[in-house]
């Protein structure tokens, strides 16, 4: 592909000598006894004069920084150099005709008529050469602009996604130390296990804390670590089943999405019910899309905060999938609540 500095001198050459080329075939129609040498050789000297005149008006441009101005303050000045060139490109036309003696010794050597017909004819073609030469620099600039806004957005959702990340560990840890607190007292021994457990999830989560996504089957790993924490302290209070699809292992996540939705099963479902209760998880995939559900006992509160967790998964999706995920939560039937996290399914 041609960068804008190359693109720039082919459109140079090439418009000019297509401009005097339909000139030559135009007096070919009218005129073929005119094509000589001489004539050609005049074109030339124009064709050179009109690229050399446009090209020190866009020098000058570019040098006092017009091309950076508002359209009211530009025109006076592209009128006047657009005049300026069309000026210095008759001169040079009207030298190298009485140089090369192509004008009628019967008539004036300078007809004021034909000058003012000329000179404007020049100035509308100049004029022409300026406005495409400024919709291509506005396009130009329209299209950096918008790269750099892209950039800035792209940066921005970086950075938010860093900052979401960066919540996780710390709202990892406070719950599941919690849970340990629990136990201390109770039973040492079982508080000792937990936190050997607790250990094998922090390891886990500076690993996967890195990443922006995460096979789904990292993902179980860190659930169920977390759910064998929690079952020391639920003990027959908490029953887990896994129904997990396993072409799915491989499918790519965000990091603690899955372990999110446990955990929010876990506080607000199984935690608020006196005889505990069932957590459910399922990953399974048709033609068009991937989802992950988690099914606690419980029920939504009509006025429940449910934490950073579920807060974080919705925007990290956003972020990172935009349309192309989504998650719901929702209360079923016989008491039990659903979480529903869905990807388009891009394998099929």
């Amino acid at each position: 592909m041609l960068n804008s500095q190359k693109f720039y001198w082919v459109a140079q050459f090439g418009g000019w000598t297509g401009y005097f080329g339909l000139i030559a075939l135009s007096t070919y129609t009218r005129e073929p006894d005119r094509l000589t040498g001489v004539y050609f050789l005049n074109l030339a000297y124009i064709i050179l004069a009109g690229i050399l005149t446009t090209h020190l008006q866009r020098f000058v441009f570019i040098k006092l920084g017009w091309l950076n101005l508002r359209l009211q303050p530009l025109i006076p000045r592209l009128l006047i150099t657009s005049a300026m060139c069309a000026v210095i490109i008759w001169g040079l036309d009207f030298i190298t005709d009485y140089y090369h003696g192509l004008f009628d010794p019967k008539k004036p050597l300078l007809e004021w008529s034909k000058f003012i017909l000329q000179l404007f004819a020049i100035l509308i073609l100049v004029l022409t050469w300026n406005a495409i030469y400024f919709t291509f620099h506005f396009f130009q600039k329209s299209r950096k602009q918008e790269i750099s806004n892209l950039e800035l957005v792209a940066s921005n959702k970086e950075s938010e996604l860093k900052n979401l990340r960066s919540q996780l560990n710390p709202h990892f840890l406070f719950n599941s130390l919690n849970s340990i607190r629990a136990l201390v007292d109770i039973d040492p021994i079982k508080a000792k296990k937990s936190i050997t457990t607790l250990s094998n999830l922090l390891r886990q989560s500076l690993v996967l804390g890195k990443e922006n996504l995460v096979p789904l089957e990292s993902e179980l790993g860190v659930a169920k670590s977390y759910l064998d924490l929690e079952r020391v302290r639920f003990e027959e209070r908490l029953q887990v089943e896994w129904e997990i699809d396993s072409d799915l292992e491989d499918f790519q996540v965000p990091p603690f999405s899955l372990q999110m939705m446990v955990e929010n099963a876990i506080k607000h479902g199984i935690s608020n019910l006196k005889d505990g209760g069932i957590v459910k998880i399922k990953a399974y995939s048709s033609s068009e899309r991937v989802c992950i559900q988690v099914i606690n006992s419980g029920n939504l509160q009509k006025v429940m905060d449910l934490g950073v967790g579920i807060d974080n998964i919705q925007k990290r999706l956003e972020l990172q999938y935009g349309d192309n995920a989504s998650f719901a939560l929702r209360e079923l039937p016989d008491n039990f609540v659903e979480a529903l996290m869905c990807f388009k399914n891009e394998r099929v």
